[in-house]
């Protein structure tokens, strides 16, 4: 694990509906925590997944440098597509095996772009399981949907 690590999650009511995203990004100076910045932000009309790509997009955008960085996300969707499915949908020209249109097809370029700036490190952890830091993401990320629902 790098010395900067950034907990990502999405939310979503409704899906699709109001959602919002969430980052708790650490650096850290051997065991403790040197400096930590919480990001967020939402979609009135949007998805679950879609939420959780712009978590892992918006810890990237916040790095001012090249870094190297640990993104730990609750996010099977986005572990196993950045670390497996990715490199296949672009030589496909964005097909999924099955030639169908990759979803979220938008998301996942600039993903791919923002990710190419940096040395990443995906770790997936489980959700809603009392880990402190995607639980705080978890917060971060109802709070950006919280102006988009009504």
């Amino acid at each position: 694990m790098h010395s900067l690590i950034a907990y990502t999650d999405g939310a979503c009511s409704g899906n699709p509906g109001p959602g919002g995203w969430g980052v708790v990004l650490q650096a850290k100076s051997g065991l403790k925590i040197a400096k930590q910045l919480e990001l967020n932000g939402g979609a009135a009309d949007t998805t679950n997944n879609r939420m959780e790509l712009m978590a892992a997009i918006s810890a990237l955008d916040a790095l001012t440098q090249h870094s190297k960085i640990t993104i730990v996300t609750d996010s099977v969707y986005v572990k196993d597509g950045v670390t497996k499915w990715l490199s296949g949908w672009k030589k496909n020209g964005w097909l999924t095996a099955t030639k169908k249109p990759v979803k979220n097809e938008d998301l996942w370029k600039k993903l791919d772009s923002v990710q190419q700036q940096h040395d990443v490190i995906w770790e997936w952890v489980k959700g809603h399981a009392g880990h402190p830091e995607n639980e705080l993401a978890d917060e971060l990320a109802r709070a950006g949907m919280a102006p988009y629902k009504f």
